[in-house]
This record gives C-alpha cells, structure tokens and sequence, in this order.
C-alpha cells in the first residue's frame, strides 16, 4: 500500500538531488503557467498515489528554486546535510507529535539529548532550557516572551494573571540594525514602537556601547535589551560582553538573536566573535540556517527554565497528560503544541558531522566569503562595503553615469536570469547593494569560481546596456 508512492518520491527526489548542483538555480516562470500544470477543479475520484506523486514532482520543477544545491546564496539559507535529510524522510513517516513525552517517548528523549548537544557546542549554560520552533521569528518570540513575563513578574506584575492592559511600561532597546523580527515578536508580546528605543550602530552595524550606555540611563522601569549575533547585511556582531555588562547593570534582560551567526561559537576560529555571549539571558537561533538542517527548525534558549517554562507553558487540557517522571514535554518550551518532531534531523546532523565537522562548515563557508570578497575587490566598479569577518559579504557595483543603486539592480538582475548563482538585493546605508550569504555544506572553491565569474559577466552587460548608443558620425565629420 506504501511502498509504490514512497518508490516514487525516492525516484523524484533522488533525480533532483543528483543534478541540483547543475541546473539553473531559478528559473522564470509566470504563477498562472504553474496555475495552469496544478491547479483546476478538485476531481471527484481520487488518483494513483503514485502518479499522484509522479505529476506533482514532474509539475513543480520549473517552480523549484535550486536553494538546496552549492550556488544559492540569498537570505541566509542553508542546504540539507544528507543525514538530516534521511532522518527528515524518517520523522514524515514516523509522524510523531512531540508535543507530549507521552505521545512519543522517543521524541522527547532525542530532544533532551539535542538540547544538551547544542548548549555545550555553542558554550551556553547546561541549565538553561531549550525550545524547538519553527525558525528564528518564534525563536525570538519565545525568548522574549519569557524576557516580558519575567521583567514585570520582578516587579510583582503576573502577565498570565493580569494581563498587560494595565502592566508597568516595559522598554525595549535594539540596536539600529536590529532584524525585522524582533519588532514582529515585540508585536505578537503586545509591545509597540512606541516603547521600542534604536541605539545607534557603527559603519558595520555593530551596536555602539557608549551610546547603549546613554539609552539605559535614560530608561525607567522594566528594560528588556536585543543584541545580534551576526548582522543580517554585514554578519558583524554586537560588542555582546560589553553590552552584557551594562544591561545587567541596569537590570534589564539581555536577550542575543543569533539566527546564523550563533554557530560562530562552534568554530575554534571564529569564536572570539561572540565572546560575551553567553552572558546573555536568552538567545534565538535557525538550525535551518548554518546547521544545514531542513526546514523548518527554530532553536529558542533561555537560561532561566522557570521563566522560559511560564512564559510558554501549554494551559493543560483534561485529556493532555503530561510526563509524571520529570521526562520532557515538548509543549512547555515552545508556542506550538503539536507539532513535527524537529529533533530527529538536528540529531542527526550533529552525530554525522560531529564537534570538528560542525567547526569545519563554519569556518569553510567564512573562507569561501572571504575568498569571494578578495576576488570581487579586483572587478573594475565593484567595492565590498563590509568587513568580511563571517559568511556575509556586501559589495555595490558603479558605472560612469548611472546611480550606483540602479547600476547595482541591474548587475543582480543579470545574475539571476543568467541561473549559474543566485543572489539578491539589500538596502545599506541608503542604496541598493548585493547581498551574498554563504551557508550550504556543498559549496566548494570552485562554486564560489562560477559564482564570480557569473558576477563579472553581469557587471560586463549591465554596463553594455547602459552605455548610450553610439551615433554613427555625420558626413564630412572625421
């Protein structure tokens, strides 16, 4: 009954990853032509299995961006390690929901075995508590989720009891690079703009200190602070110790968003980039990103349990009985109750690459920026805006007589329709710039070859076409 449709998705899936390193990494296609393979009315008889399989593998193809394969290189986007992939295709067919200790042992003993890997190998307390979420929105959520219900509960306000209608004021500081999904979180917590204040950031986006300094003697009452581990555009890094110093000499939470640039503490030569990390009260991490797990994968970490427990806690129906043995129930570390068992490829990408391996991806990925950046700085028109301290380099592209902005859309345009890489656009500092993130284990040198040489022909054409037509000369003119 199984094994027809399962064979199929293996002949799908297996064709695919075999050639995701050579086929274009996107490809245009118009929504209404893929409307037109898979859509129409729903039939009344059902199909195949197996050809159901076979059509929707065949149909999505043109709509499949190769982010898996060696050469994407936008957002911040890993690939699929092969033993976290396998254990994904296992934890689909053993669909349990790790919500409960009880509705999977197995699950829940993995996540605890997980959750003591990942601290030890990012250098975080053994006693703070881990969540498994989605990504690094709800991993940001739930760590200040917990900062919010425990800077009130300091001061005698019960958030689940009360509410926030008429709670103390809470003031959150962000550094002025800060991603856009702490202020979604801050959001979803009840905690507006209004009570948002932007610290000023360095060329780098680095949060400066003296100016943090300032804004904490300005603050009254409850104060929650988010620092980064790893600016978005720049990779650059929060000065954290420092920050952890006179956040808790204020009082106030100190809460790192460290989505990618977290995995920096694995690394023997990277680490001294998040140094004073783990000073921090709460951190939110992607194992999609850097660990090269599958979507979706959130990692949220607090070292106050009780906190983080309170905050997010499932309200337990009669029927949901939780662990009598003090074994974990996935539901009090995260938003979600049921929910996929995320455990088991973060278990398994952790086991095949090892303390060593996970080092090596990191510092391979950084070298492969590093190496790019260099590169880019010999192309006439092109300079690198950022110091290529991790896997994120920045450069903008000029050309006699047009923006520098538009010049540079145009450079990432042909890149993208010429399919070799693929990379996108950002805004630093004003304008338009080229954003590239190096974060998948199959990159090699000679990836990052293809991947300049795709750069410098679209900087060759966007200049073609926008040099203005020569007129030929007029009769008698020499």
């Amino acid at each position: 009954m199984h094994k027809a449709p399962l064979q199929a998705a293996f002949d799908a899936a297996t064709q695919y990853l075999e050639h995701v390193a050579d086929r274009p990494v996107a490809r245009p296609v118009a929504a209404s032509t893929l409307r037109e393979r898979l859509g129409g009315p729903l039939a009344d008889a059902g199909e195949d299995p197996s050809e159901v399989i076979r059509a929707l593998a065949s149909h999505v193809d043109a709509g499949l961006v190769a982010s898996a394969g060696p050469r994407y290189f936008g957002f911040v986007i890993g690939g699929s390690l092969p033993a976290a992939l396998a254990a994904d295709w296992l934890t689909a067919v053993w669909d349990q929901n790790a919500a409960l200790y009880l509705t999977s042992p197995a699950a829940s003993v993995v996540e605890t075995v997980v959750a003591e890997w990942l601290l030890d190998l990012l250098g975080l307390p053994a006693s703070a508590s881990v969540g498994l979420v989605t990504g690094g929105q709800m991993a940001n959520f739930s760590g200040l989720a917990a900062a919010r219900d425990e800077v009130l509960r300091r001061l005698d306000w019960d958030v689940e009891e009360r509410g926030l209608a008429a709670a103390p004021r809470i003031t959150v500081v962000v550094g002025a690079e800060a991603h856009a999904t702490i202020y979604t979180a801050l959001r979803f917590l009840g905690i507006g703009r209004e009570q948002v204040r932007v610290v000023e950031a360095d060329e780098q986006g680095r949060m400066r200190s003296a100016a943090l300094q300032s804004t904490l003697a300005a603050c009254t009452g409850p104060v929650i602070v988010c620092a980064q581990a790893g600016c978005v555009n720049t990779g650059a890094f929060d000065p954290l110790g420092e920050i952890a110093q006179l956040a808790h000499a204020r009082g106030a939470w100190l809460h790192v968003d460290g989505a990618f640039g977290l995995w920096a503490a694995a690394s023997t030569s990277k680490r001294a980039l998040v140094a004073g990390a783990a000073e921090a009260d709460s951190w939110a991490i992607d194992g999609h990103k850097w660990l090269n797990v599958p979507y979706d994968c959130g990692i949220s970490i607090v070292r106050d349990s009780a906190a983080h427990a309170r905050a997010l806690r499932n309200a337990r129906a009669a029927y949901l009985v939780g662990a009598a043995g003090g074994e974990r129930d996935g539901q009090d570390w995260g938003p979600e109750s049921s929910r996929r068992a995320r455990a088991f490829p973060i278990y398994a990408a952790l086991r095949s690459l090892g303390r060593r391996g996970v080092s090596d991806l990191v510092d391979r990925c950084c070298a492969h920026a590093a190496d790019l950046a260099g590169r880019l700085r010999t192309l006439e028109g092109a300079t690198v805006l950022n110091e290529v301290v991790l896997n994120q380099v920045l450069v903008r592209f000029h050309a006699p007589d047009i923006d520098a902005g538009e010049f540079t859309r145009m450079v990432i345009r042909h890149v993208q329709e010429e399919g070799t890489c693929w990379l996108g656009p950002t805004s630093w500092h004003g304008t338009t710039a080229m954003r590239i993130s190096v974060s998948n284990w199959q990159t090699t040198a000679h990836d990052m070859g293809l991947t300049f040489a795709s750069i410098a022909r679209a900087v060759e054409r966007a200049a073609t076409s926008a040099r203005p037509a020569r007129l030929p000369p007029s009769p008698g003119v020499r």
